[in-house]
């Protein structure tokens, strides 16, 4: 395995931030039933089911993380970085899954009405809950886009989307017990699940776009066209520069044209020269070059919009 592969492949350190979310979503998950248990409430009974969810998508987190780290091999020569669209995919489903379960239970008990018990007591244990999902939910956020790691990142959102779930939940209850609207229950639950389905259509979609080969960021793009007008200077000329983001790591191929009489081996240096720069200013991204002569006309037939 080369230098540049070693540098884009996951740490395998960072599954243990996915064993922290799993540890997050069984201390929750226990809290929350609690709190159901005492109050009768079909939020926290809502809340429950998330974080059941919460522990089905940490533990897929655990799974992808490992293979992400795995090195390049013969059948996965570009890494296996792709599954991490995969697992935010995944996320991104057990949380419709979650809204759906809150919706189907807000609903019914709208239609089947029940009185709440204990309401201080397990409003103390929800929002303990809440506490360390916040906790845990903002380090993967950080972590996960400190490193590129989808993955991370949407066990990050479902968390935090759990914590909205959470305080929703919490709010209404609230009110219940200074007005003795029993429906303001089932309602806020219904509001707190339409706010997590748009989480969690938002991470479908960026799975969905980054299993499509999207392209890399405009910011990205913009470092590349940087490096290539820096160092392919007129009269020299560069054209066809494609590229696409495959997990953490990005994959970009360009032409660059040089005169025909040039050597093999100082076209081959300006090939290095282009490949570090490259690499100190996108770490996570690999180039491919591809060199043609300036003088063969076939060498303009291949233009792409990416060009200077």
């Amino acid at each position: 395995m080369t230098e540049s592969a070693a540098a884009t492949r996951l740490p395998p350190t960072l599954s243990r931030y996915a064993w922290l979310s799993v540890a997050a979503a069984l201390s929750t998950m226990a809290l929350k039933l609690i709190a159901w248990w005492l109050t009768g409430s079909v939020g926290l009974l809502s809340d429950a089911a998330e974080a059941s969810v919460n522990l089905l998508a940490a533990s897929f987190a655990v799974f992808a993380l490992r293979v992400a780290a795995l090195p390049d091999d013969d059948n996965h020569q570009y890494g296996h970085g792709k599954i991490d669209y995969f697992a935010g995919g995944y996320e991104g489903g057990m949380i419709l899954l979650a809204a759906a379960t809150i919706g189907y239970l807000a609903i019914d008990r709208l239609l089947h009405p029940a009185a709440l018990e204990q309401i201080g007591f397990g409003v103390v244990f929800a929002a303990l809950a809440s506490l360390i999902n916040l906790a845990v939910g903002l380090l993967l956020l950080r972590v996960g886009r400190k490193h590129r790691s989808l993955t991370l990142e949407a066990d990050g959102h479902h968390l935090l989307t759990d914590v909205w779930t959470s305080v929703g939940v919490l709010v209404g209850l609230g009110l219940v017990a200074l007005t003795g609207w029993w429906w303001l229950d089932p309602l806020v639950a219904l509001l707190v699940a339409a706010h997590i389905l748009i989480t969690g259509v938002g991470l479908l979609r960026r799975a969905i776009a980054g299993l499509m080969d999207e392209a890399l960021s405009t910011a990205d793009h913009d470092i590349l066209v940087g490096v290539l007008n820096r160092l392919v200077p007129a009269p020299l000329q560069w054209h066809a520069l494609r590229h696409r983001q495959s997990g953490r790591q990005g994959f970009a191929t360009v032409h660059v044209l040089v005169p025909d009489e040039w050597t093999v081996r100082r076209a081959h240096d300006l090939s290095e020269d282009i490949e570090d720069a490259v690499a100190a200013a996108l770490p996570s991204v690999h180039i491919s070059i591809h060199l043609e002569p300036l003088g063969d006309p076939r060498a303009y037939t291949d233009h792409q919009p990416h060009q200077r």
